[in-house]
């Protein structure tokens, strides 16, 4: 199937696919004319890359977790499952931050008004 062929089966836009070429997430065939052609496998490789960019997945960790997909075995599941954990445990760093800076800024919206009720009572 050609480039706009897959985007419509694996619901991505063909500008995604090109970037995900670019990137070494996925491969085509060119015919002799240069257009890309893939197969039905490429429609579960590209869900599958959605699913991780989703979950938060930069493209170069999402390059280091394909292994486990195109060679499957216990040390590539084993090495994929530590990359998740440290991705995860990234995210969570990134949640308490945030939340320290919306706790903060509470803070300061609250302040805010209480200075604002001050110059209202004037």
């Amino acid at each position: 199937m050609r480039i706009g062929e897959l985007a419509e089966h694996a619901k991505v836009s063909v500008r995604s696919l090109r970037y995900y070429e670019e990137q070494g997430l996925l491969s085509s065939t060119r015919s002799p004319g240069g257009q890309r052609h893939y197969t039905d496998k490429e429609i579960a490789r590209v869900r599958f890359i959605q699913r991780l960019y989703t979950a938060g997945l930069s493209s170069r960790t999402i390059a280091e977790l394909l292994p486990c997909v195109d060679s499957p075995s216990a040390d590539n599941a084993d090495t994929a499952w530590n990359r998740l954990v440290e991705e995860r445990d990234r995210i969570t760093e990134n949640i308490k931050e945030l939340t320290r800076a919306r706790d903060a800024l509470d803070l300061l919206m609250e302040m805010n008004r209480q200075h604002r009720d001050r110059l209202a009572a004037g």
